[in-house]
């Protein structure tokens, strides 16, 4: 087994999606080759961290299956989706490659994803976690074996940074977002929470916001985070099927609320610092620089290990229609196109089971989306005294948003996006922005 770093060289955006790949049914055809020469089937994600775990995994499944070998290939999130395109569509993807919710709709639809129902049968997704299987299901098929379940959004905090503001973390549950400042009580902690180097917080008559210590929160332009729990707590929505829907009045509200939060009451980092770095607040919150940094699932090991202050989980503040999060989840996608698609199939078997998904979970780096392996999970951090609860919790407190999809989900972005950085920086007023930019989304997808 090998493990490689895959540094690209910038791969043009115009590859076009391969569309007469094998059929998804095929993913059942046998290849009489494999049982008599050695074949090696290539993994491949985007976290080094998880990664690691699958190395593990993966010696364990070679044990198993002699003749069979497993290649993990780590490409960085900023290239990962434009490599997978280009190698789509060139025949040189790998075996299997997590695929997450917003890109396997065109993937699936073009005939380029194993048919999971087909290829593993309907039975073995009764151990997988639901949401994640009604999430890349499409036309009543499933298009990849569950991997990781994010659960829900919860709000890690600095004890030190809310002793010192003289709030009681445990208060943290009680907090309400609303658009009517009457009604607010998160932004005014945030404020207590926000100090400038004086030691003055935002409160303060003479707080300096030209030289701000530490904020209160982490709002921002993070879609799955922030936005879609504080939409959706609002009574909005992002989507309306594959369209976009995010001009309404209720998703206005929540959008301004936040915004406001970053450029009126700065309370959260600038624009300027985390529009196109997706881990500033993250590494800002390790440095002891934000007090309630608003996350999931997915960053609790790197805030275990990074941390050198006592931090703990508290739930999301609900909004106007209650604690709304998003949920969602990865998982391994085989190739169609695969010229060994039967060692594929038994490395498709082993990711979903329990035995082959619970290294993600031995030393705490992902909650498992095969249900049987959770345990593990929920034991590791009961073990470290981190209670996860509130992101568990967050799934049950109500009917959660749906995190975006669609056939031409990519394209959609890639129009979206940027009038949403000059919303969060703001250059245009957030009403305009929203219109502006989800004309511009239903009009890539449907090019």
């Amino acid at each position: 087994m090998r493990h490689k770093l895959l540094q690209s060289a910038a791969v043009a955006l115009t590859a076009v999606l391969a569309l007469a790949g094998c059929s998804a049914g095929s993913s059942t055809s046998s290849d009489s080759s494999e049982s008599s020469a050695d074949t090696t089937v290539t993994f491949r994600l985007w976290d080094e961290t998880a990664a690691a775990s699958y190395e593990k995994s993966f010696a364990a499944f070679e044990k198993q299956n002699p003749g069979i070998e497993v290649d993990v290939e780590v490409v960085p999130w900023a290239d990962y989706w434009t490599e997978l395109r280009a190698d789509v569509a060139e025949g040189n993807a790998a075996d299997v490659f997590w695929m997450n919710n917003s890109y396997f709709g065109n993937y699936a639809d073009s005939g380029n994803l194993i048919d999971v129902d087909t290829a593993l049968g309907k039975d073995a997704k009764n151990d997988w976690t639901p949401s994640v299987v009604k999430q890349f299901t499409r036309d009543k098929t499933l298009w990849g074996v569950p991997q990781t379940y994010d659960a829900g959004i919860a709000v890690y905090y600095n004890k030190k940074l809310l002793d010192e503001a003289g709030i009681d973390p445990s208060t943290l549950k009680d907090l309400q977002w609303n658009p009517d400042e009457a009604k607010d009580t998160f932004l005014p902690v945030a404020q207590k929470l926000t100090k400038d180097t004086s030691g003055r917080d935002r409160l303060n008559g003479e707080f300096d916001t030209n030289a701000i210590a530490t904020f209160g929160t982490n709002l921002g332009y993070d879609l799955q985070a922030i936005l879609l729990p504080y939409i959706g707590s609002n009574g909005g929505q992002f989507q309306d099927g594959d369209d976009f829907d995010f001009a309404d009045a209720k998703t206005t509200e929540a959008v301004e609320y936040v915004v406001k939060a970053v450029t009126d009451k700065k309370v959260a980092p600038p624009a300027s610092d985390t529009n196109d770095n997706s881990d500033f607040s993250r590494d800002a919150f390790l440095e002891g620089k934000i007090a309630l940094f608003q996350s999931g699932l997915y960053n609790l090991k790197s805030i275990d290990e990074g941390a050198d202050f006592e931090w703990g989980v508290a739930p999301a503040p609900a909004g106007p229609a209650g604690n709304v999060t998003v949920t969602n989840g990865i998982v391994a996608a085989g190739n169609a196109q695969s010229k060994h698609l039967d060692a594929t199939k038994k490395v498709l078997t082993w990711l979903g089971s329990t035995e082959g998904d619970t290294y993600l979970a031995t030393d705490g780096a992902a909650l498992p989306a095969v249900d049987s392996a959770q345990k593990v999970f929920l034991d590791y951090w009961k073990k470290r005294d981190v209670d996860v609860t509130p992101f568990l919790d967050a799934v049950k407190a109500a009917k959660p948003i749906e995190s975006p999809s669609g056939v031409n989900y990519a394209a959609g972005f890639t129009a979206y996006d940027p009038i949403f950085k000059q919303i969060f920086a703001g250059q245009t007023p957030v009403s305009d922005g929203l219109k502006k930019a989800q004309d511009a989304a239903n009009v890539a997808i449907n090019k």
